[in-house]
């Protein structure tokens, strides 16, 4: 290796070990953690506080923007958005869900068998498909499976094929669907296994007093045999009542057993069914004895990395309180259902539930005195961690304006 090789290689070398020391430097970590978007409350400071007194913040003429300087220099600019001074009441109680899907939804084919000794599935032969949606049926509305078994007997009896309307995906198409006489069962069938209905348990998250619209779960409900999210016709929310818990563990999730009567403990009604959760009205209040004026709302970019807690309940209807650490905050500018990283910290909570269980999806997270977001997903190898949703999205999915007038998101 020459003197000018030599050289080469040790310029590159100590520029290397500069560009890589450059973001430990405080000055450069101050300026990295300015954000390019907040946003307030009107009763709020907008002005973030750095400790490095060589940088100013000071805002523009008409307050929809700051900017850093330093040493009389611009560095970077922060955009504003103000948004609407919203309280909630915490949820965290145990909620049973029914949802009647729009609909009937197909889980699965099955023979039938004929005159003679073949076999087959009229259904599959008329190429509907596990996952499909009937929608009509002769042109009319198929939203359960009576709907569907008087149109399969009165189309049989006739010797005449039903013209379904099926939805696949986001496209609608038509087929015929002629129904065939089982011998052993002396009825005409299609050869289809259907579900009209789906039924389960979670937690609620917030209830909005003002509009009385809700937030549960912080994820949405699939079908257990499709894995594909239910669209709904129409829904019910129930209060239920916790009966024990499954331990989970490492690769085996835990489980919240509750009961719940549709009858006797209906709360409202279930008119969305999305990635962040369940929405719809409550017939009458909810309130909570340990927030009872509510908590205001923390915004995505108010999320601190430390310990905050989650309400829940594990035994009966009795809510709690649990210790939980933030692990990690992701906030976007645009929705995202895994903006967090949660982890349980509160030893009762992990010595009875061993961390997040299924039932425990929608509990709210709680950080400084505000609603931050709720529990989602829980991480099968490590039950003690899962995701969190911010509250902001589950708000706009719930129909509840959180931008100020001429405000929109960035």
């Amino acid at each position: 290796m020459n003197q000018k090789t030599k050289i080469r290689y040790i310029c590159g070398s100590v520029l290397l070990l500069l560009m890589l020391s450059l973001p430990l430097l405080s000055p450069i970590q101050n300026y990295l953690s300015i954000p390019t978007e907040v946003k307030v409350t009107a009763s709020e400071d907008a002005t973030p506080v750095f400790k490095n007194e060589a940088m100013t913040a000071f805002s523009s003429s008409n307050d929809n923007q700051i900017f850093y300087e330093f040493a009389g220099v611009p560095l970077k600019k922060t955009d504003l958005q103000t948004m609407k001074d919203i309280r909630l009441i915490p949820g965290g109680q145990s909620v049973g869900v029914e949802l009647h899907t729009k609909g009937v939804l197909v889980v699965g084919h099955h023979l039938v068998k004929g005159n003679g000794e073949r076999k087959s599935s009229p259904g599959e032969d008329a190429n509907v498909q596990v996952g499909d949606i009937l929608l009509k049926g002769n042109d009319q509305e198929l939203n359960s499976m009576e709907d569907l078994s008087s149109l399969v007997k009165k189309s049989g009896e006739d010797g005449k094929a039903i013209k379904l309307t099926i939805k696949r995906g986001k496209e609608i198409m038509k087929t015929s669907l002629t129904p065939s006489y089982n011998n052993e069962e002396k009825e005409y069938q299609v050869g289809l296994y259907i579900r009209d209905s789906a039924a389960g348990i979670g937690t609620m998250t917030f209830y909005h007093p003002e509009s009385k619209k809700y937030g549960a779960l912080g994820h949405v409900i699939s079908d257990m045999d499709t894995k594909k999210p239910i669209e709904i016709h129409e829904g019910t929310i129930v209060k239920s009542h916790v009966t024990s818990i499954e331990k989970g563990s490492q690769g085996i999730p835990g489980e919240k057993k509750a009961r719940f009567s549709l009858k006797d403990d209906r709360l409202g009604t279930i008119t969305k069914n999305t990635p962040f959760g369940i929405f719809g009205k409550l017939d009458g209040k909810m309130s909570n004895t340990a927030y009872p004026k509510g908590l205001p709302i923390g915004f995505s970019n108010q999320v601190e990395e430390g310990p905050a807690e989650i309400l829940t309940v594990l035994n009966g209807d009795k809510m709690q309180s649990f210790d939980v650490e933030i692990v990690s905050n992701m906030p976007k500018k645009s929705p995202v259902t895994k903006g967090m990283i949660v982890k349980i910290t509160d030893p009762d909570l992990l010595d009875k539930t061993g961390g997040i269980v299924q039932g425990m999806s929608g509990s709210p997270i709680i950080q400084n005195g505000k609603i931050i977001g709720a529990v989602t997903h829980v991480f099968v190898n490590d039950p003690t961690s899962g995701y969190g949703v911010h509250i902001e999205w589950m708000l706009q999915e719930a129909g509840i304006e959180i931008y100020e007038e001429g405000q929109k998101a960035g």
